[in-house]
């Protein structure tokens, strides 16, 4: 049997700065985002838990790099999955560099738009609350009308 590869990441964390919006020569949007994501450790020389920052490059491709652009700001949290891409290059000057980027395949907007960054996502602002940036469509949720002349001798059940 042969073995399969797999490429999957999912964090979630703070945007440490304003989306970045451009466009391709082809016309294709690629908004990039970076994601600051803290990581537990314990001080080996003091033995207190301290929260140890982690930075990610993310790019966000077509209209979910425009909504990304469009709906987030520094200091937001966000829950992207996606894929690792390893890349290198060479500076003017001749040295060698290389970045491992997140190519994202979703972006959550994690709470509203007034929330602290480490504010959760709640319910409240799931069923539209007014302090949720995005907009919903309620249509799936409007109450459904009673047929007319059928009463609870009528159903079967």
């Amino acid at each position: 049997m042969a073995a399969s590869n797999l490429n999957v990441v999912v964090i979630t964390g703070n945007l440490t700065r304003d989306p970045e919006l451009r466009s391709l020569p082809s016309g294709t949007s690629v908004c990039d985002l970076r994601v600051a994501v803290n990581t537990r450790r314990k001080n080996g020389a003091t033995g207190e838990w301290e929260d140890k920052p982690n930075f990610f490059d993310v790019k966000v491709w077509g209209a979910q790099g425009d909504n990304c652009a469009r709906f987030l700001s520094k200091g937001r949290p966000v829950g992207v999955q996606g894929r690792l891409e390893w890349r290198e290059w060479e500076t003017q000057d001749g040295h060698k560099r290389q970045a491992v980027d997140i190519i994202a395949d979703s972006v959550q907007f994690l709470g509203g738009r007034d929330d602290a960054p480490s504010g959760p996502f709640t319910a409240t602002a799931a069923a539209g609350s007014s302090s949720s940036d995005v907009p919903i469509d309620d249509r799936d949720f409007q109450a459904a009308t009673s047929a007319v002349g059928v009463g609870d001798d009528d159903i079967p059940f």
